[in-house]
């Protein structure tokens, strides 16, 4: 089960009939969440979106859905910004 998953295909469809155009590539979803294309890839590895369509031209995904997701944020998040790159090395001042 994805935890952001995307609304149903014939929605997407008439969006796109009625002009809203919010399908993009793995470029463009980075761009959406302000992110790199890795981490969107990481997210569809452990299952916090899934793209549209996944074939030979790459993968396309719904940017509404990856804006949702890049402001659900991360599980866990450090109240001290640098004790993510600190590791368990760290050492008291």
């Amino acid at each position: 089960m994805v935890a952001y998953p995307n609304p149903p295909l014939d929605e997407i469809h008439f969006a796109r009939v009625e002009g809203n155009d919010d399908i993009g590539d793995l470029w463009e979803a980075a761009k959406t969440a302000e992110v790199k294309p890795g981490t969107i890839r990481v997210w569809v590895t452990r299952g916090k979106i899934e793209p549209i369509l996944d074939g030979e031209a790459g993968q396309y995904f719904h940017l509404p859905t990856i804006r949702r997701a890049a402001e659900g944020g991360a599980k866990h998040r450090p109240a001290d910004p640098a004790a993510n790159s600190r590791g368990p090395h760290a050492h008291a001042a």
